[in-house]
This record gives structure tokens, C-alpha cells and sequence, in this order.
């Protein structure tokens, strides 16, 4: 049962209402909501340095790390005077009113609504049609071990540096790596999408043992270099973030010289603030850093663009032999599905590698939900199963269906929890 206290702080001449101070965010260690919110208070200038002035997504663990998170755009229509928003349009034409954060008060409250993480936009606020950062995300498949992840942001480095840019590093707070580089606000989204892909199949064209550019998951191999965190709706954890990990893991702002040894276990919410108090921030000097975006987008026109499915076609035929096995709510339903399936199939499931199993978090009109699919290449065609009805078939768009049936379109979807904020 959650508290029903509060407690108010005192955060950059402001009195910041933490409610529910003692509720419990990661049930296995015992951290709290006011954990949080002091860990982000302890770090506020580094995680401004990464979030501030920028448009931001609310990912919302109201319930803690073990309760359903969900995506939350439009800032909170009762908030103080003080928190500022930008208006953002999304591809769908329409808008929302996203929290824009300035100083360690508005973090400390934008932190109370269940926010562990910092899900920002790579556009300031003062201009939210023009990119200033190129955002790169490097995904290793399963099975990939740490090293070759690191090995992949060396070579990330490298290209960006012989193109001009400066690469900042951090951990994802998670088994990915993250590389930033921040360039001047004068290109579209469609522009710093097309640099990013440029970028991406350069670095796999260097590196093709350990790292790929390759769109499709099922065809992918060692570390993916994923392009898309550029696309116009997408946020990505900023530096500092928390992410929800037994461990409380953060995504740790590096320098080029700590990668190579580093350990993203190393990085919780108890370690990180000390290690700012006893040095600087990795990426104090990245305002001082911005580049032109003109080589990478030369580098890009050198590579052919993928072609794209011929009209009339439907979905894209894939490449390989996919099954599908579950759709689901949460990832532990989908698995609990995966579980039933290898148990029809003992002779099949041994024969898959690590890689083959695709588990890909999506994302709902406000939640992610799961799906999984199996890649059969490595199981002899003869003794590779047909599809068979989905052991879990959830529609996250089911309600959103209806109510379009009936001709209501609903204004703006929020997600009921099961305990108060």
C-alpha cells in the first residue's frame, strides 16, 4: 500500500511536493520515490547538461519498476506556473504540449510524476523543427558480448570524427551503448535521419564482423547501428537517466578514455553522484562542440538508398523464415507464451541461437506492449514449424478500434493506475 505522506523540498528557490516519499520503486533493494528524486537533485547539472531546454516525453513508472510503465506526451494540465512546454507536431498532424525542463526544481517535479528516465527530443525548445543532436544507438543482438559493443563505439568515433563531428559516449544503462554529437539546428529531421543511416552503414562497412546497419532485426548480426533514434517522434534516454533495473543503473555521460574499461554495472544511482562530486562531468564541454552536419550527408549520397516495397505488395515479405508466438501486454505474458511453445516444440528449441529469438518492446497509443518471433534459418526447413495461432494475442489498439467504429475519435489517451502517483 502506498504512503499517503508528502514531503516538500526545498530545489533551486522553489518548494518542490514529493508525494508518496516512501513509495517503493524497486521492490528487491527497497529504493524509494524520494531516492529518486534525490538522486536526480544530487545530479541535477549533469542530467541538464543532456535534458534541459528540450521538448520531453513522460515515461511514467507510477506503480515502480515491477508495475506497467506508459508514455505520457502532453505535460500534466495541473502543473505550476513554473514549468514551461513547447508544442510539438507529430507526424500524425497532431499536437501536444510537451514539459520542458530548465532547473533542478522543474527535474525534481517532473521526477514526483513517476519518471524515472529522460525521455527527451532532440530539438531545443526554441526550435523544435530543426535537430541539434545526431543520435546513435548501438543495439547488440543477443548473445554479443560487452566488448564488442565497445568495440563498435570506438569505430562509431571514428567515422564521426572524420567527418567532422564529435562523438560524446555513454552507457545506455542497459546492454547498449549510446553516441551523441551535437551539430547546428540548420537541418530537417528527413536530413539528420539520412546523415544518421549514412553514418551507420559506414560503420558497419568498417567493422563488418561486429556490426551491422541492416534495417530488419532477423538480419542483423553482432551490434546494430540504429539509426532511427533520428526520426521525428522518437525520445531516447538522456545522460544521467535512471534506468528500471534491479540494480538502478544509469545511463553514465563517458569520456572517449573511460570506454574502453568500462563497466555499465558500475554506474547506479548510489555510485553516480559521488563520482560527480570528486571530478567534472564527462560531457561538460559538449555546448562548445557543435558541428556541420555537410560531410556526413556527402557520406550518405555515396550509399544507395534501400529500395522499398513495390506498391501493392501488403507487408514486406520477410527474408527469413519468421514465425510469430505472442502478442502481448506485458513481456512477462509474452515469455510465459514463449515458455509454452518450447514445450510443444523440444526438438526445435535447440537448434535456435540466442539471436533468433526476437523479443521487440512496441509501442501502443500511450504503453508498450511485446512481441515475439522466432527466426527458423537455423533449423532444417523440413523440420521447421508452421505458424500456429498466437499463444498470447493481445491488440493494443483494440479500444482505440472501437471507439472509431462508433465515429468517436478520443482526445487524448491516458492510462488508469492502480495506485496513486
Amino acid at each position: 500500500m502506498a504512503s499517503s505522506s508528502k514531503e516538500v523540498l526545498e530545489v533551486a528557490g522553489r518548494e518542490v511536493t514529493v508525494t508518496n516519499p516512501d513509495k517503493v520503486y524497486f521492490p528487491k533493494s527497497g529504493r524509494t520515490k524520494l531516492d529518486v528524486v534525490r538522486y536526480y537533485i544530487a545530479v541535477a547539472d549533469g542530467a541538464l547538461r543532456g535534458a534541459g531546454g528540450r521538448p520531453m516525453a513522460l515515461k511514467r513508472y507510477v506503480n515502480g519498476i515491477e508495475g506497467e510503465a506508459f508514455f505520457q506526451k502532453r505535460a500534466p494540465e495541473k502543473r505550476p506556473e513554473w514549468i514551461e512546454t513547447a508544442q510539438l507536431r507529430y507526424p500524425s498532424g497532431r499536437t501536444a504540449e510537451e514539459v520542458v525542463l530548465r532547473d533542478a526544481a522543474q527535474l525534481a517535479w517532473v521526477v514526483n510524476l513517476g519518471c524515472l528516465e529522460l525521455h527527451t527530443h532532440s530539438v531545443l525548445a526554441e526550435d523544435v523543427d530543426h535537430p541539434d543532436e545526431l543520435r546513435i544507438d548501438l543495439d547488440p543482438v543477443p548473445g554479443v558480448p560487452w566488448e564488442q559493443v565497445v568495440e563498435v563505439a570506438l569505430v562509431a568515433r571514428d567515422v564521426l570524427a572524420d567527418h567532422g563531428l564529435v562523438g560524446w559516449p555513454k552507457t545506455s544503462g542497459s546492454r547498449g551503448f549510446h553516441v551523441y554529437a551535437r551539430i547546428h539546428p540548420n537541418w530537417t529531421f528527413a536530413e539528420v535521419r539520412r546523415a544518421a543511416e549514412g553514418f551507420a552503414r559506414e560503420v558497419a562497412r568498417r567493422a563488418p564482423d561486429i556490426a551491422t546497419g541492416a534495417w530488419w532485426k532477423e538480419e542483423r548480426h553482432g551490434v546494430f547501428v540504429d539509426y532511427n533514434q533520428n526520426a521525428k517522434d522518437h525520445t531516447t534516454a538522456s545522460g544521467y537517466s535512471v534506468r528500471p533495473s534491479e540494480e538502478a543503473r544509469v545511463s553514465m555521460p563517458l569520456t572517449w578514455d573511460e570506454v574502453p574499461g568500462c563497466d555499465p554495472a558500475a554506474y547506479t544511482m548510489e555510485s553516480v553522484p559521488g563520482r560527480l562530486q570528486t571530478g567534472t562531468d564527462a560531457w561538460a564541454g559538449i555546448e562548445d562542440a557543435r558541428g556541420d552536419l555537410t560531410a556526413l550527408l556527402e557520406l550518405a549520397a555515396t550509399y544507395k538508398k534501400q529500395a522499398p516495397a513495390k506498391k501493392g505488395t501488403g507487408r514486406r515479405a520477410p527474408s527469413m523464415p519468421l514465425i510469430e508466438i505472442a502478442r502481448a501486454a506485458t513481456k512477462d505474458e509474452a515469455l510465459e507464451g514463449l515458455e509454452r511453445w518450447k514445450a510443444r516444440h523440444p526438438a526445435v528449441w535447440p537448434l535456435l541461437e540466442p539471436a533468433d529469438v526476437l523479443v521487440d518492446s512496441m509501442r501502443g497509443i500511450n504503453s508498450l506492449w511485446t512481441r515475439i518471433r522466432l527466426n527458423l534459418v537455423h533449423v532444417p526447413e523440413a523440420d521447421r514449424p508452421e505458424q500456429e495461432p498466437l499463444e498470447v494475442d493481445y491488440d493494443p489498439f483494440a479500444k482505440w478500434k472501437e471507439m472509431q467504429a462508433r465515429g468517436e475519435i478520443p482526445a487524448r489517451w491516458r492510462r488508469p493506475t492502480d495506485e496513486p502517483v
